[in-house]
């Protein structure tokens, strides 16, 4: 049996599933504890990894060519997962680092290393038995470390949620608390997009009763506010370091909400003008500009009129 294959049985016997405990996920455990083909388990460590450093180990260690693009297969459907399941942490070193950060690394638990290394010895059953008789409670202490650092919101009407801490998640907290408040007093906050969890707020019904049906969420823009009162719509977008409202975005936007019965604002957000200057002439005419740092003010980038929807042209 190669190592490759032991590392898969040591993931079943932990109750991971088939894709948990497949090639990849076995390859992403051995490069997490260090471990070679002539390497003993003994000698498996729990140093701090990067995806990039994980692939790097497994191309030069187990010689398993990996493609770059693969990357985000490795994050999202093994890493994750390991995560979720309290078998590595994220972030060890800065548990509020942003979800997108190139900072980001995985290290296996210490319960996990302890068990890892006991493969092969009369010692691992009774190991393993311990470890998933632990494992819930474990993960709830991993959970309430990690939910320390998340970032508490208010929404207009009082319901209290929670966003993942660094990353745009900052400005988008600015967007709900100040210019909700100054601009769309009284505001229905319809959707979130939290890196951390894409559908953690998200009012599908009230979208739909505006005639907006979304079929991917990943297109959606990042936070998106209803005014009852003059029947507009909000889509705003946190350009803290990406994604202003440019004319490429204006159109996949107004394709997206094209049935919607309310009128359309689109809104680019920026955490200050400095960081506003480096798109400004990327930014779509009939469209508006705000600052975290001057939250009464905003930018028109149109002629006619001042903040309100535009009448669009047919499709």
């Amino acid at each position: 049996m190669t190592r490759l294959d032991k590392a898969k049985q040591i993931l079943a016997a932990l109750g991971f599933d088939a894709a948990r405990s497949n090639n990849r996920s076995a390859r992403t455990l051995l490069a997490l504890s260090r471990l070679t083909e002539t390497s003993s388990w003994a000698e498996a460590t729990n140093t701090r990894l990067g995806v990039r450093a994980i692939l790097d180990w497994i191309r030069e260690e187990l010689n398993s060519p990996i493609a770059e693009n693969t990357r985000e297969t490795y994050r999202r459907q093994t890493l994750h997962q390991f995560r979720d399941a309290g078998f590595v942490i994220l972030n060890e070193d800065d548990p509020s680092r942003a979800t997108n950060s190139s900072l980001n690394n995985y290290k296996l638990t210490d319960a996990a290393l302890t068990v890892l290394r006991a493969f092969g010895t009369p010692k691992f059953d009774d190991l393993v038995t311990r470890y998933l008789g632990n494992a819930p409670g474990l993960l709830a202490i991993y959970r309430a470390e990690r939910d320390l650092t998340r970032i508490p919101v208010t929404l207009p009407g009082g319901v209290d949620v929670t966003l993942g801490a660094g990353g745009q998640n900052v400005l988008i907290k600015q967007m709900i608390d100040d210019f909700c408040a100054y601009f769309i007093p009284g505001g229905a906050v319809l959707y979130i997009g939290d890196a951390d969890n894409k559908l953690m707020h998200f009012d599908e019904a009230k979208l739909a009763q505006l005639g907006v049906v979304v079929n991917t969420h990943g297109m959606l823009p990042d936070l998106v506010v209803y005014q009852s009162e003059k029947n507009w719509l909000f889509l705003m977008e946190a350009a803290s370091s990406h994604g202003p409202v440019d004319a490429k975005r204006y159109g996949e936007l107004r394709t997206l909400f094209a049935g919607s019965t309310a009128g359309l604002v689109y809104v680019s957000c920026f955490p200050d003008r400095a960081v506003m200057r480096k798109f400004l002439a990327d930014l779509a005419w009939e469209t508006e500009a705000w600052c975290a740092s001057d939250p009464t003010h905003m930018i028109h980038l149109n002629g006619d009129k001042f903040l309100g929807p535009h009448a669009a042209e047919p499709l």
